[in-house]
């Protein structure tokens, strides 16, 4: 593995993990398993590593989804196959990384949020228009509302005790805005069909 993708695999690694704030520059030397010499060979700082693992992360994620994509039978499937791809996500993420990237890297939050208008928005509203098509959503539903709906309350389990405390984990909350949002996309046909592929793809999700 080459020395770039190391430190970025770590700093991903540490990130989602630990957060942004109380990670060191010694830390992503050390878990990628380099020099701080060859580290700063490549970033001159940890604000430039920050800003280049969120494009590297965000991309390497798109390419998870365009694979889930390609093996998925309709839209309902794609959707419950991106729900169990986050769940397995959340169970390695710290709650307050989001949090803290927005608030002490305000540009690589920036580029965070750009690229999820730009692949995220885009993923879900073609997933909807499919749907419809297929005749497993509602065909009066604003794809382009719908999508952008998705997305930012999806980003809502990061705020901070919000909704994610002693209570409720990030897991579980994440779940059921997902059950929320698919049973108001789904006809019957398409219901049915979230059911059978909830019980094949997320065994262990309570439903509602």
């Amino acid at each position: 593995m080459e020395p770039l993708t190391k430190i970025l695999t770590a700093s991903t690694e540490l990130f989602t993990q630990y957060g942004f704030k109380t990670i060191t520059m010694d830390d992503i030397a050390r878990t990628a398993g380099i020099s701080k010499k060859t580290l700063y060979l490549h970033f001159a700082n940890k604000e430039e590593i920050v800003n280049e693992t969120m494009v590297w992360h965000k991309k390497t994620m798109g390419e998870s989804c365009a694979m889930l994509t390609q093996t998925a039978e309709n839209a309902v499937e794609l959707m419950v196959k991106m729900m169990a791809f986050f769940d397995s996500m959340h169970k390695t993420i710290n709650p307050m990384a989001l949090f803290e990237l927005r608030r002490f890297y305000p540009e690589a939050y920036k580029i965070f949020r750009d690229m999820l208008e730009d692949t995220d928005v885009t993923m879900l509203r073609d997933n909807i228009l499919q749907g419809i098509k297929e005749g497993l959503y509602r065909p009066e539903i604003d794809a382009d509302l719908m999508a952008r709906y998705k997305l930012e309350t999806s980003l809502l389990v990061f705020q901070p005790n919000l909704m994610v405390n002693d209570r409720n984990s990030l897991i579980s909350v994440s779940m059921e805005i997902g059950e929320h949002f698919m049973y108001g996309l789904v006809t019957p046909k398409g219901e049915q069909l979230y059911k059978e592929y909830k019980s094949k793809y997320l065994k262990h999700t309570p439903t509602i």
